[in-house]
């Protein structure tokens, strides 16, 4: 197990090494200055359109529907488990969540992009099936000559829903938190494959596999109608739970933000000077805020080119807001978390318990099993949706591969549901290192066709804010 770990993290430090980080910063960057501040300018805007209604819309899903199915999938264990990996102390440290947020603005430019040219270039069958995402634009935006591009990303599309964020990451985040709180010394334990098992493991793998399944089956409408309740229910329990921690240690609030970008520019270094203390918060943060909010990946078009619309930019700007809730909103009140209750220090935790440490810590009124729970139950409904948000995603990928053959599709549906009940018997490092290298991979096809068709997102944006001021 050493040797692969150690190989993968080889792997893994080569597709998310540097190069990549300026990529996906840059194209972030490129497509702000082109859009002149989109993402600022009309935050407002996007927000308005969550509600309305559009005449003579086309799709599957309403756009609000289409938001809570790519949020199901963005908002899971990366803003739970995946922040507090990032700002750990063998990581980058509380540095790592300004970087975060640096990746949410310029990425939110790069998610209107994408939610953009999902609805130019969809596709809607006779049936009206709609089927769309980056594998569409690059086929028809850019030509049947690159349709090659469009299978590679495609075919890593369906690798990260399998073997990255749509199973292994988070139901492993949800068995590790059940272990953590009902079998933290592992008294009920059963014998697997030479290995030891908490029987709060096996439960949760099992229970957890069951309700995918059942979702799952009934396809996006099934999808879209569960994320529209279980959405706001989460995102809300959560902030109030985290906002509750930080009245309670509220003077402490000044120092943590203190300690984020004194980390985050190198005043106070973790190892090997200030510059590495850098490029280490850097690294860490980009690629744990991309993984979270998914900014780049060409994921969420998938779930936006269902959307009931049939103007790219209206469809741009809610796309866009699902990084800002995401990072700016939800990875925040996670790192704050950490940061103010000081347990990012903590050498001896990792991943979930990390979190749950910082809830039992800084809860103070209430009582260490009751703020564990609390955070159960929150990391419970963020990484049900993911699953279900991703299995989405790796079903439309497989369905473009295959030419919509019903028999190979189901057969990945199976193949998804057996890596859940797998999922928790990985070792965390493993399952995140896995999880980084296909996000990694999937993301250059999607960068160097939104690059490719930039000109023709600039024009239709400009064009459609020109008639709604007239």
């Amino acid at each position: 197990m050493k040797e692969l770990t150690s190989l993968l993290q080889k792997i893994d430090d080569i597709v998310w090494g540097l190069p990549l980080i300026i990529i996906i910063m840059a194209t972030g960057l490129f497509l702000t200055i082109r859009l002149r501040g989109l993402q600022i300018r009309k935050l407002g805007k996007a927000f308005k359109l969550i509600f309305s209604k559009e005449e003579g819309e086309e799709g599957e899903v309403s756009s609000f529907g289409a938001l809570c199915t790519a949020l199901s999938a963005t908002i899971g264990t990366g803003n739970i488990v995946g922040v507090a990996t990032a700002i750990g102390i063998l990581a980058g440290g509380p540095g790592a969540l300004f970087w975060m947020w640096i990746a949410a603005l310029l990425g939110m430019a790069t998610k209107y992009a994408e939610g953009f040219l999902a609805i130019k270039y969809r596709h809607i069958d006779e049936n009206g099936h709609v089927l769309g995402g980056p594998f569409y634009y690059i086929e028809k935006g850019m030509g049947q000559k690159w349709k090659w591009l469009a299978k590679i990303f495609a075919i890593f599309g369906s690798c990260v829903a399998l073997f990255g964020i749509g199973t292994f990451t988070q139901v492993s985040g949800i068995a590790n938190s059940a272990k953590t709180i009902f079998d933290p010394n592992l008294k009920h334990t059963v014998s697997i494959f030479g290995h030891e098992y908490s029987w709060a493991v096996i439960i949760v793998a099992i229970v957890v596999t069951i309700a995918v399944a059942l979702v799952v089956i009934g396809g996006i409408k099934r999808i879209a109608m569960a994320s529209e309740v279980i959405v706001p229910f989460m995102a809300g329990l959560y902030i109030i739970s985290v906002v509750a921690l930080i009245i309670c240690n509220i003077t402490k609030l000044p120092a943590a933000i203190g300690e984020i970008f004194s980390y985050a520019f190198g005043f106070k270094a973790l190892a090997g000077g200030a510059f590495a203390s850098i490029a280490i918060a850097m690294q860490r943060g980009v690629a744990r805020g991309i993984f979270s909010n998914e900014a780049g990946l060409g994921s969420a078009p998938i779930a936006a080119a269902a959307a009931k619309t049939k103007e790219p930019t209206r469809q741009g700007l809610i796309s866009m807001l699902g990084t800002f809730i995401d990072t700016v909103v939800v990875c925040t009140m996670t790192g704050l978390a950490i940061v103010i209750t000081g347990v990012w220090k903590d050498k001896s935790s990792e991943g979930v318990e990390v979190t749950i440490k910082a809830f039992q810590k800084g809860l103070t009124f209430i009582p260490n099993e009751v703020a564990a729970i609390t955070l159960m139950v929150c990391l419970i409904f963020f990484a049900f949706t993911s699953i279900i948000g991703w299995n989405y995603y790796g079903e439309r990928c497989v369905e473009y591969l295959t030419n919509k053959n019903k028999y190979l599709m189901m057969a990945y549906r199976c193949a998804f549901i057996a890596a859940i009940f797998i999922g928790p018997y990985l070792t965390v490092t493993v399952i995140w290192t896995t999880a980084d290298i296909f996000n990694g991979l999937m993301a250059i096809p999607n960068i160097i066709a939104i690059l490719v068709l930039s000109p023709i997102i600039v024009a239709g944006t400009r064009e459609y804010l020109n008639k709604s001021k007239k």
